[in-house]
């Protein structure tokens, strides 16, 4: 494989393509391969135990480690300039081993009150269940955060742009009132990409990835990952990630890391589109409002062109009786997927009903947390991934089914 240092100083279309690959020695195959292999002979002093276990040490087994996961790590790390990254089997293992490595029982964290449902679930009932504290704050409030750290405080976990809403949070002032407080700052950047922002350069001691959503950006395979230090990530790899058991599938690593390749093209156009779909939507008839980093009507339009040096392909909108539109949608577009997840070449669109949000995943402490929400989802919101198709086609088969 080729060595990042190697790549000091090249645009991040090669980096992309190049970090982490090189051709094979034995068979000079061009394209990576796929080390399918769960287990591999080893030398008849080698460990047993993961406790034994060397950062460079040879393939043992799987779980543990592989040619291929490594691959994709050392890219990752590449285009998120940090130092060295963990794989998972999807973002919510990730997510999971990031919280179960940092918090321990008397610890306190505090997280976005709006963020992806599984981690929002999962810190409602699960995390404090292990007599872990979880204070839900809107972290776009940098007072609110300020207010909420504790001397017990280890984590400040954030989301921007946050899902669904697309509210953002200011990544180098979260940092510094985390790190004020001895605590770490995790970001999930998935709606971003290392395209758009790079959170550790701001400050972040780590950022996570859904890389099932733009970095693989096909919709086929499953991942996730943490990008930091290595002081911060080996402990997390040995403690954490290899006795959990989240690991990749070399194939979907594989997968992944050939979607990366055309990530930085691929995002230069879900942000075009985006930008077009969007200026559309805020002149139809139908729809009340529209909310995409990259309209200068969005309420933080400062901070992301500040933050963000792409807007990305996600957007939300609202339109009256959202019930009733959604399943004119679902009957009506042809070339749109009416379907959940997000960051995928096709065009994706899901209404997200706000009553049943706030029964099974938000939890509001404060009226001004509900207030924030609201202002956002109204009675829902729809979310819409914008693709890579031709803007003008996207935009017609929005039209046929709006009207």
């Amino acid at each position: 494989m080729t060595s990042n240092r190697l790549l000091s100083g090249v645009g991040e279309q090669t980096l992309a393509i190049h970090a982490g690959e090189g051709p094979d020695p034995v068979t000079r195959a061009s394209a990576p391969n796929i080390v399918m292999s769960t287990t591999y002979t080893v030398e008849a002093d080698t460990t047993f135990s993961v406790e034994g276990l060397n950062e460079n040490d040879p393939w043992i087994y799987t779980r543990w480690g592989n040619p291929t996961v490594r691959q994709l790590e050392d890219k990752l790390a590449a285009i998120e300039n940090a130092e060295v990254g963990v794989a998972f089997a999807s973002g919510m293992a990730a997510i999971s081993g990031l919280l179960f490595h940092l918090l321990r029982a008397g610890d306190h964290a505090v997280v976005s009150d709006v963020a992806y449902a599984a981690m929002t679930e999962m810190t409602n009932e699960m995390i404090p269940s292990l007599n872990i504290e979880i204070t839900k704050i809107d972290t776009s409030d940098l007072s609110a955060l300020k207010a909420a750290l504790r001397p017990n405080t280890r984590l400040v976990y954030i989301e921007t742009p946050c899902n669904p809403l697309l509210r953002l949070t200011d990544i180098a002032q979260a940092a510094a009132l985390a790190h004020s407080a001895g605590a770490k700052l995790a970001v999930d950047s998935t709606f971003a990409t290392p395209i758009a922002t790079r959170p550790l350069e701001l400050g972040a001691d780590f950022v996570i990835h859904s890389l099932t959503k733009y970095l693989g950006g096909h919709g086929d395979a499953l991942g996730g990952a943490i990008l930091g230090s290595k002081i911060d990530l080996l402990p997390l790899r040995k403690k954490t990630a290899i006795r959990l058991g989240g690991a990749i599938s070399p194939f979907n690593a594989w997968l992944i890391m050939r979607g990366i390749a055309t990530l930085p093209i691929r995002m230069r156009v879900h942000e075009e589109n985006a930008l077009k779909v969007a200026e559309w939507l805020e002149r139809h008839p139908a729809v009340r409002r529209v909310f995409y980093p990259g309209l200068p009507s969005h309420p933080q339009y400062e901070l992301a062109k500040r933050q963000m040096r792409n807007f990305s392909g996600m957007l939300t909108f609202r339109t009256d009786n959202g019930k009733e539109v959604a399943r004119r949608l679902a009957e009506r577009l042809k070339i749109i997927h009416y379907a959940v997840s997000l960051g995928h070449h096709r065009s994706l669109v899901f209404y997200l009903h706000g009553a049943e949000l706030l029964q099974t995943t938000f939890r509001f402490a404060t009226p001004e947390q509900l207030k924030s929400w609201q202002e956002y989802a109204g009675e829902g919101v729809f979310r819409m991934s914008v693709g890579l198709e031709d803007a003008d086609d996207i935009i017609a088969d929005l039209d046929q089914a709006l009207s």
